[in-house]
């Protein structure tokens, strides 16, 4: 068995270890990267973000040329399938997964593929694919192995018209009907996916509302564009049981409901990868959800273990994740990268898209703060306009007696772009956060961002 000693040893790939090992490196630790995959980035690369936004990129282009007069002109609408809108996704995952392995080979950073477990605090074990073994010793280990779809055991997945969102990047057909259950964020975008594929989709949600955690005015009008493609959305549903049949799957509902399909995709929770890391060799426990708890400062009850990432749960985004690694690494070297990550903006790539920061305005009328709000529509800017995207709009809440900016709430073209503007100043100090910023900066013209000028008038105005 060969070992081998590090300052640090990550355990993933993905953006909250990719994160943690470049902030390590940088600060002159040695430094391994263990994941279970032969290639580097995690499921976020391979099974998640990447290819469900790919694959969103390549649908939101064939809606457009199918809803645009222009191309009317030059022939009839065009349907792809499944399998051929998913090939675009694997060329994009090819090319993160060069451009990441070449981050990793440019700053010296060892890496190994196969399965870790722990032996004790200071050794992992690494069982690579044709059985060998190697044995990692370090000072301090990093935890970052990321999330998989949660399975219940009445369902059986093994059923071939039965998915999870890792398994349905596998389907090799496009179905005339789909049942999604679960209306999180995973569920309504790939509801938008296959929509937008002219695939007739039953959304399966057992709350009342989409996306509770957004805006009301947002969750409904994302709500209004599902229904406004042939998404059949269910409030306050639970499943009794799921029936895999020859010619397709029939969900049984509690409420005495039964619904058929040709497939059915479960998008209901997540469960964090820890099942394998023999983690009772150090005495750390996991939750129900198999996620580590962690301090504000990434670091487990084990003190030389932090995590970082899915595996700890909320918020469970790439982009809080590649910051929580980089953090967990900054608590280890003390460089002062250190922060606890939880300014972090909502984007949800629907079609057409959401992305928010900051409070709603249920949140800040349940607080009893006096806030005035400012909207820009899509419709009316020059910009979505030329680019046939008249969908949307774009929020501010803001103060009505100091102005500072209290929240963005965007639906829309570029919504995932735009919010960041509105992040930039809710996050300047004392006075400097002010909605007149926006009344008194020039915005390039025509685009997007201008909406910002637009809202912040619009809500200037609402004052006396």
């Amino acid at each position: 068995m060969a070992v081998y000693n590090y300052d640090v040893v990550i355990l993933g790939s993905g953006p909250a270890g990719e994160g943690a090992a470049m902030n390590a490196v940088k600060a002159g630790r040695k430094v391994a990267v263990v994941d279970s995959r032969p290639h580097v980035g995690g499921n976020s690369t391979h099974l998640g973000t990447i290819p469900s936004k790919a694959l969103r990129h390549s649908v939101r282009q064939i809606m457009q040329y199918n809803n645009n007069p222009l191309f009317r002109q030059i022939g009839e609408p065009r349907w792809f399938s499944f399998p051929d809108v998913l090939k675009s996704a694997e060329s994009v995952i090819a090319k993160q997964v060069t451009s990441r392995t070449g981050y990793y080979a440019r700053n010296r950073i060892d890496l190994f593929f196969g399965t870790a477990s722990f032996s004790d605090e200071q050794t992992v074990e690494v069982v690579s694919v044709n059985g060998m073994v190697e044995k990692l010793v370090a000072n301090q280990f990093i935890i970052a192995t990321g999330s998989r779809p949660y399975r219940p055991s009445d369902i059986d997945f093994s059923h071939p018209r039965i998915y999870d969102s890792d398994t349905i990047l596998t389907l090799s057909h496009t179905p005339r009907r789909l049942i999604i259950y679960g209306a999180g964020v995973i569920g309504s975008e790939y509801a938008s996916i296959f929509s937008g594929l002219g695939v007739l989709v039953d959304l399966i949600d057992n709350r009342d509302q989409l996306l509770s955690f957004l805006d009301d005015e947002i969750s409904d009008a994302l709500s209004y564009h599902l229904r406004n493609n042939n998404v059949l959305i269910r409030h306050r549903e639970e499943y009794e049981r799921v029936e895999g049949v020859d010619n397709g799957v029939i969900l049984h509902l509690k409420s005495g409901k039964k619904i058929k399909a040709d497939a059915f995709l479960w998008c209901n929770g997540r469960t964090g990868n820890t099942d394998k890391l023999a983690l009772e060799n150090i005495g750390l426990k996991v939750n129900s959800r198999g996620q580590v708890q962690v301090d504000e400062h990434y670091r487990t009850e084990v003190g030389n273990i932090y995590a970082a990432g899915d595996v700890i749960g909320w918020p469970s985004l790439a982009s809080a994740a590649y910051d929580q690694g980089r953090s967990a690494a900054g608590s280890i070297v003390d460089n002062d990268s250190w922060r606890f990550v939880d300014d972090v903006p909502t984007g949800i790539y629907t079609i057409p898209e959401i992305s928010s920061i900051g409070k709603n305005e249920r949140e800040l009328t349940e607080a009893k703060i006096p806030y005035e709000v400012g909207k820009a529509f899509f419709k009316s800017m020059a910009r979505a306009q030329i680019s046939a995207e008249p969908v949307g709009m774009l929020k501010i809440l803001f103060h009505r007696e100091t102005l500072a900016v209290l929240g963005v709430h965007c639906f829309g073209y570029q919504a995932s772009e735009i919010v960041h503007i509105g992040q930039a100043i809710m996050n300047q100090p004392g006075e400097a956060n002010t909605i007149k910023y926006f009344i008194n900066t020039t915005f390039n013209y025509p685009t997007m961002a201008e909406a910002y000028r637009v809202a912040a008038f619009d809500g200037l105005n609402r004052l006396f």
